[in-house]
């Protein structure tokens, strides 16, 4: 697959919401992936609107997060860590895991996963 240069916006990116009622109020977008010539990893915007959450889930594969704009809570195996603009979580493989919005502001973040993690 031919690589190939890409700028976008997050304002303008195609966003889905999971089919999971359990993932309320949240929302994800591919930014850059097998399409563009990355190969082997996903960067995803995930959005979660104020009150919403993630799923609560595990799986045999990290995550890499990059928060942009925002704050929220990751919830990583029942301990909770207040996140914001600017920080950034490694969140190891089979860890269960959950993303929430208590604020009433959006909560944005850049989601890297290898590509077998990558199933919308």
């Amino acid at each position: 697959m031919s690589k190939k240069f890409v700028i976008n916006n997050t304002k303008e990116m195609q966003y889905i919401r999971p089919s999971d009622p359990a993932a309320k109020g949240s929302m994800l977008g591919t930014a850059i992936g097998i399409e563009e010539g990355w190969e082997d990893y996903v960067m995803r915007i995930v959005r979660i609107e104020p009150g919403g959450t993630s799923f609560n889930h595990n799986h045999n594969w990290p995550h890499i997060n990059y928060y942009i704009s925002g704050r929220g809570i990751l919830t990583l195996e029942g301990k909770e860590y207040e996140v914001k603009e600017g920080d950034y979580t490694y969140v190891p493989e089979n860890q269960q895991h959950q993303w929430k919005n208590n604020t009433d502001e959006m909560f944005e973040f850049i989601c890297i996963v290898p590509k077998e993690g990558h199933n919308i």
